[in-house]
C-alpha cells in the first residue's frame, strides 16, 4: 500500500496543480488545451488503479451539463460561436478532470493531513474536518431518527423544513462539546506542536512537476494561445 502511494503524487502537489491549472483555465480560451488536460487527467487516473465504472459514470453523469453548455453557445451565443460552445464544452470536463485527480487518489484523510504538514494548513481546522467527516453516518442515523420519533408524533418532516435542520443543528451542538473534550484527552492542544505517528514524504522532484505544469499551460494559454 505505501509503496503503491508513493509513486503517486502528493496531495499537496496535486491540489496546488488543481487549483493553478483550474484558475488558468478560467481565464484561457483554447479548446485543444482542454482536451489535453482531460487526457492527461484520465491517463493519470488510469495510472493510479482508479475503477473504470467510476469514471465512466462520472463521465456520464457530466455529459448533460456539458452538453448544455455547448448548446447554449451554438443557440445563444454572438461572434464566433463554434469556438465559445467547444470551449465552455470541454471547460466542464476540464474542471471535472481536474478535480477528480485529487478526490478518487487521495482520501480526505490523507489531503487535510498532508495540507496540514505542507501547506500549514490550520491543525484545529484540519482535525474539526475529520472529525465532521467521521461523523456523517451518526448524522445520517440522526436524521432517521428525528424523522421517525416526528412520525410517532403524527408529524412528518421533509427536507425543506427549517425544524428538521434546527433540532439536527441541536444534536450537532451537543456533539461538539463532546468531541472536543475527545480531543482533549487525546493530547490535543491548540496552538501546540504535535506529536506525528505518520509520515508524508513531498519529493522536491514533485514540486518541480507542478511548477513546470504551471508554466507549461500558462505559455501555451496565454502565449501560444492555441485553437
Amino acid at each position: 500500500m505505501l509503496s503503491e502511494r508513493k509513486k503517486q503524487l502528493n496531495a499537496t502537489i496535486l491540489t496546488v496543480i488543481m487549483l493553478g491549472i483550474g484558475l488558468q483555465i478560467a481565464f484561457s480560451r483554447s479548446v485543444s488545451l482542454n482536451v489535453i488536460v482531460v487526457l492527461i487527467c484520465l491517463l493519470y487516473l488510469l495510472y493510479c488503479r482508479t475503477s473504470f465504472k467510476k469514471i465512466f459514470v462520472m463521465l456520464l453523469v457530466a455529459f448533460p451539463l456539458a452538453l448544455g453548455s455547448w448548446w447554449s453557445f451554438i443557440m445563444f451565443g454572438t461572434g464566433d460561436t463554434w469556438h465559445s460552445a467547444w470551449i465552455y464544452g470541454t471547460r466542464v470536463y476540464a474542471y471535472l478532470l481536474l478535480g477528480s485527480i485529487l478526490t478518487m487518489t487521495v482520501s480526505v484523510k490523507e489531503l487535510l493531513i498532508s495540507l496540514s504538514i505542507h501547506a500549514k494548513l490550520s491543525e484545529t481546522f484540519v482535525y474539526g474536518l475529520l472529525a465532521s467527516f467521521n461523523m456523517l453516518s451518526r448524522i445520517r442515523q440522526q436524521f432517521k431518527l428525528i424523522q421517525y420519533s416526528a412520525q410517532m408524533r403524527g408529524k412528518n418532516y421533509r427536507l425543506w423544513q427549517p425544524a428538521l435542520y434546527l433540532r439536527i443543528i441541536i444534536v450537532a451542538l451537543h456533539w461538539s462539546e463532546d468531541l472536543a473534550e475527545a480531543m482533549s484527552s487525546q493530547g490535543f492542544s491548540e496552538g501546540f506542536p504535535r506529536t506525528r505517528m505518520f509520515n508524508d514524504p513531498l519529493p522536491k522532484w514533485q514540486l518541480g512537476i507542478a511548477i513546470i505544469v504551471l508554466v507549461l499551460h500558462f505559455g501555451a494559454a496565454f502565449l501560444l494561445r492555441p485553437w
